[in-house]
């Protein structure tokens, strides 16, 4: 009994000591898990630090075609951009830094930290079922002592049932003898209990012997090389993120040793004499100022040096204004050529007044028709979408030009890579023909200009759209082609003038050619009959009714809406576009699909005819 007590508390000693390793170990895991983390940290810092690095040297180099591309030849410049190229340089150690931490340190642990409780896994699963095997042992012996126990007190109950049976003489022999009978079986099972028993003792021993001698210290043995493994291997990342730093300090030192040098390469003395090499004139100082006699008898005429300042001045005044001067210009002083004020009335405010009066332009009742069918017609109309509404033609142009500039920039990248993948033609012959490649290059060079010239040209009516503001209080009008034809002649005159009136020097003057040139313009401009005004439409006659057979929503402009049974009136019937203009009252009218309504046309007007 004290035998079973004494295994059972090894047993628990044991399951609590794996419960102690489990938590180490995985508190072994956890710290590699937080070393990988802050290395991965670090990496980040890194990559960041070295792109704001480069931001940094990106965003002070100098911009070509500017300012500061032409102080480069000043020695202190040239230092600078040194300094930013070494600065450059300096960045790419960094990033550097930070692919040596995730090759050589983050990328190996992670891999050794599957490893790590793969076989941590392992060892606990060997523990446990070590341990699980020894229980079920004991549960056996266990259970073959208890049955042991109760045959044998089985046999001794049959045995002295069997001594009371044959001592009674009132007790028949049959009954003796089942009761013997009876006893000796009790006795045999008790035997073979004790033998079982005997069997599940030895064989207990044996697998506890082994269980807390072999089994058990292999499994702790292997489990402590596997946290000795893992502490070697933090050793061994801490010193390689030591190593990684140090292995780039020899470049970051040559780094810091250009910027040094570009330092001290900075000349003062050669800057000045750059500036004085730069700015200066070349002129001879003036000579001495001859006095001036103003005494009786004296003349009053001024003797002069030819190279005093004051000379220079009064020679500046003299001169007409729309000459260039000739004399000799000295430093702080400007010399300011005033244009000749203007007498006249500008140029501009006659051009205005030409533009904003309200040209009288009108056009022919067919012309009106045309442009209202041509904007009623889905997925067709002029190319600079006249047709539609300013704003949308606005969006129109603007989706328009967008488009372009996507088609020139992806045949720009196809012209790209035909020319390099010409020039490895041309390196390495075997791989193709150079000469196959021209042909395509050619094309994509005339496509690229031509999708330049489309964008020229919609550029130009977006900006002919955005600079014109309809005024809200006029209705709605169909723009008709000559009024379009109209614009654009007075576009063509206002260039022509913005044009004339800039002189050769350089001064904003009037001529006479541009007067005439808006005369010219305003004689050669189309109008019209008055009958053709352009007030109102006149009202037109009725030629017919209409009956709708089918419901339609004119959401276009020009057309109008008409429900399923309506009687409407006819005044314009069908010229083979599909459409007919009808009338509801006096002020709605519109066009509507001739498939959509039946028509009864007047006698007089079509001789009795009816269609649908």
């Amino acid at each position: 009994m004290e035998s079973g007590r004494t295994t059972l508390l090894k047993e628990q000693q044991l399951k609590d000591q794996f419960d102690n390793l489990e938590k180490h170990t995985q508190s072994g895991i956890e710290f590699v898990e937080r070393y990988t983390k802050f290395v991965k940290e670090r990496s980040e810092i890194e990559i960041n630090y070295a792109k704001q690095i480069r931001n940094l040297s990106k965003k002070y180099q100098p911009k070509k075609n500017s300012k500061e591309e032409e102080e480069n030849k000043y020695t202190s410049c040239r230092a600078f951009l040194s300094t930013l190229n070494e600065l450059n340089d300096y960045a790419g150690q960094h990033e550097v830094i930070a692919e040596n931490l995730t090759s050589q340190i983050i990328t190996e642990l992670l891999r050794y930290l599957t490893e790590l409780k793969a076989e941590r896994k392992s060892h606990f699963h060997d523990g446990r079922k070590a341990q699980q095997h020894i229980e079920c042992s004991w549960k056996q012996l266990e259970s073959s002592k208890r049955r042991f126990e109760r045959d044998c007190k089985e046999a001794d109950r049959a045995q002295q049932y069997f001594e009371r049976m044959d001592a009674d003489i009132n007790v028949t022999k049959a009954d003796v003898e089942k009761a013997r009978q009876q006893a000796q079986m009790r006795h045999q099972m008790a035997a073979d209990s004790k033998s079982e028993y005997s069997n599940f003792l030895t064989k207990f021993n044996q697998e506890q012997n082994e269980h807390y001698y072999t089994l058990i210290p292999n499994i702790f043995q292997k489990l402590q090389e596997m946290e000795e493994r893992r502490i070697e291997r933090v050793g061994v990342s801490m010193k390689t993120y030591a190593e990684v730093d140090r292995e780039v300090l020899p470049i970051v030192g040559k780094c810091l040793d250009g910027m040094t040098k570009a330092a001290e390469s900075i000349e003062p003395k050669t800057d000045s004499k750059q500036v004085v090499e730069s700015y200066k004139s070349g002129f001879e100082p003036p000579g001495d100022v001859e006095f001036e006699d103003y005494g009786p008898g004296q003349s009053m005429k001024r003797t002069v040096s030819e190279t005093s300042l004051s000379n220079s001045r009064g020679e500046a005044k003299e001169r007409p204004s729309g000459g260039k001067s000739k004399g000799k210009l000295w430093p702080f002083i400007k010399n300011k050529n005033k244009s000749p004020k203007q007498n006249k009335e500008p140029l501009s405010n006659r051009f205005n007044e030409f533009m904003a009066s309200k040209p009288k332009m009108t056009c022919l009742r067919s012309l009106r028709r045309g442009s209202r069918l041509l904007s009623l017609k889905l997925g067709s109309g002029p190319e600079d979408f006249s047709h539609l509404p300013p704003e949308q033609r606005r969006k129109k142009l603007q989706a328009k030009i967008d488009d372009l500039n996507k088609d020139i920039q992806k045949e720009m990248d196809q012209k790209d890579a035909l020319t390099k993948m010409k020039g490895v033609y041309e390196k390495n012959p075997q791989m193709g023909d150079p000469a196959s490649v021209d042909p395509r290059i050619v094309e994509m060079a005339m496509n690229i200009e031509k999708l330049q010239s489309e964008v020229q040209k919609f550029e130009g009516w977006l900006a002919e759209v955005e600079g014109r503001l309809p005024s809200k209080s006029d209705p709605p009008r169909r723009q008709s082609g000559l009024y379009e034809t109209q614009n654009s002649n007075s576009s063509t005159v206002a260039n022509n003038c913005a044009q004339d009136r800039e002189s050769p020097d350089g001064s904003y003057t009037e001529e006479q050619s541009s007067e005439t040139q808006v005369k010219v313009a305003v004689a050669n401009t189309p109008e019209f009959d008055d009958e053709f005004d352009d007030g109102d439409e006149e009202t037109l006659p009725t030629i017919g009714t209409c009956k709708a057979i089918y419901q339609f929503e004119g959401h276009n402009e020009g057309t109008i809406s008409v429900t399923e049974g309506e009687l409407l009136y006819v005044i314009e019937e069908d010229k083979g576009d599909g459409w007919t203009r009808v009338r509801r009252n006096e002020e709605e009218e519109g066009y509507v699909p001739t498939s959509y309504v039946e028509v009864f046309l007047e006698t007089n007007a079509k001789g009795a005819m009816t269609y649908i």
